[in-house]
């Protein structure tokens, strides 16, 4: 492959991941962190830019891919949770959320409202358009690596650069949230992202693109996969870096209620309607692309899962799945993804760091057993359900006053994994008799 190939799949991986959250969560983070945003942003990083390619790495290692991996604990545990990934970030959370952000970013603020025809009009067309552009995943690369993301990147940087020109104020105190382990703080809000969940299914999408261009060997794969990693992981890390400043600095213009008024406020101060506009390309072509991204990668591992259902279908399915709930409206579908997240993240985390350890089994499945016990308390407590006397025992645990209560666990229970692994009773074969 040429490095101008390589380059236009970078683009296009950067472009499925950089959706909504991507856009929303630094410039608040920026904001909440003020002087604290160097450990703040870096933490975010970690888990918005590092692990996500760190689980690609890990899916491209294991031959079956993801499923394959999450078998490791067990073939029907590998089934289950991998399908139940696809479906949360492809049409019941993360695709919606992109739709809803795009209309909220790009039609209400001409329109003033937000009724319930103007959404359905909206996203009636937008994912028209996703439906007709995800049918044809051979043309992708071309479509999103060398028109939209260039496209994108520009207006951000047109943004960014217009803004930082002129807010000169110093950087603000941080607020009580960022005041102490400001790094942990920013590398629990870069689950809000979504992107080590959705590396699970993209994999499949990049493999695809580069299988198109005649790479089929093995090493040959995983070096250009590896390559177009890089390219979309700096992008991302860039950009990241300038929104969240940007939001740093906007934190002496006031306070905001999240990333979206930051932005909003942003563009309107310096550009006028002019900015609105931008502001409305940048998250209509940001949602779209990681909406078609996400909608191929469904397509395709449902297609692998069940053969008697075409791509067609599945893609048609999915559209039409999202198209209903991105109807329901933004603050129900984001009230459901926190719970989601805090309980799907430490399980994918643990999965990903154990692929790159070990294989045994016993080792995946005690570790994956603590650590979801742990993740499933922390998604029911951000859901608002009260586990009464259960709750103080899993406050104490360490790092919990960090969001990362299911460290211990996770590590306990591969210990526990290992030696159940190691005293299994071994089979001594009969010796046989001379004759």
């Amino acid at each position: 492959m040429k490095t101008k190939e390589i380059f236009f799949i970078g683009l296009t991986l950067f472009s499925m991941f950089f959706g909504a959250g991507n856009l929303i969560f630094p410039p608040f983070l920026g904001m909440e962190a003020g002087t604290s945003f160097v450990p703040a942003m870096l933490g975010f990083i970690v888990t918005g830019v590092g692990l996500p390619f760190l689980v690609l790495a890990a899916v491209l290692l294991v031959k079956g891919g993801a499923q394959e991996l999450a078998g490791r604990v067990h073939p029907l545990f590998g089934t289950i949770f991998i399908a139940i990934i696809y479906l949360s970030i492809g049409p019941f959370l993360a695709i919606p959320r992109n739709a809803n952000v795009a209309f909220e970013m790009s039609v209400k603020p001409f329109t003033g409202t937000s009724s319930t025809v103007t959404l359905f009009i909206f996203t009636l067309v937008f994912f028209s358009l996703v439906y007709a552009v995800s049918l044809n995943p051979s043309k992708m690369v071309n479509y999103m690596g060398r028109f939209i993301t260039p496209t994108l990147l520009v207006a951000i940087g047109v943004l960014c650069v217009v803004a930082l020109s002129h807010l000169d104020g110093a950087l603000s105190a941080p607020t009580e949230k960022y005041e102490t382990g400001a790094f942990f703080k920013g590398f629990i809000e870069g689950y809000a992202t979504m992107d080590a969940l959705a590396a699970l299914a993209f994999g499949i999408v990049i493999l695809s693109a580069i299988h198109s261009q005649g790479v089929t060997e093995k090493r040959a794969v995983m070096k250009y996969t590896l390559a177009s990693g890089l390219v979309a992981g700096a992008a991302l890390a860039f950009v990241y870096v300038a929104i969240g400043f940007t939001g740093a600095k906007m934190g002496s213009e006031g306070s905001f209620e999240n990333g979206t008024a930051i932005l909003a406020d942003t563009a309107s101060m310096f550009l006028g309607s002019s900015g609105t506009v931008l502001l409305g390309i940048i998250f209509t072509l940001a949602c779209f692309t990681t909406c078609v991204g996400l909608t191929i990668a469904c397509g395709h591992y449902f297609e692998q899962l069940s053969p008697k259902l075409t791509y067609k279908f599945i893609v048609t399915a999915v559209t039409l799945v999202s198209l209903l709930v991105a109807n329901m409206g933004l603050n129900q579908i984001i009230s459901v993804s926190v719970p989601f997240l805090v309980t799907a993240y430490p399980l994918t985390i643990v999965l990903v760091v154990l692929s790159f350890m070990t294989k045994k089994r016993k080792v995946y499945a005690g570790a994956m057993l603590l650590t979801g016990l742990v993740a499933l308390c922390d998604g029911l407590k951000a859901f608002g359900v009260s586990l009464s006397g259960l709750q103080p025992v899993f406050d104490a645990l360490p790092f919990s006053s960090l969001g990362l209560s299911w460290v211990v666990p996770a590590v306990c229970g591969a210990c526990m994994g290992l030696i159940w692994d190691q005293t299994k009773p071994t089979h001594t074969p009969p010796v046989s008799k001379a004759a």
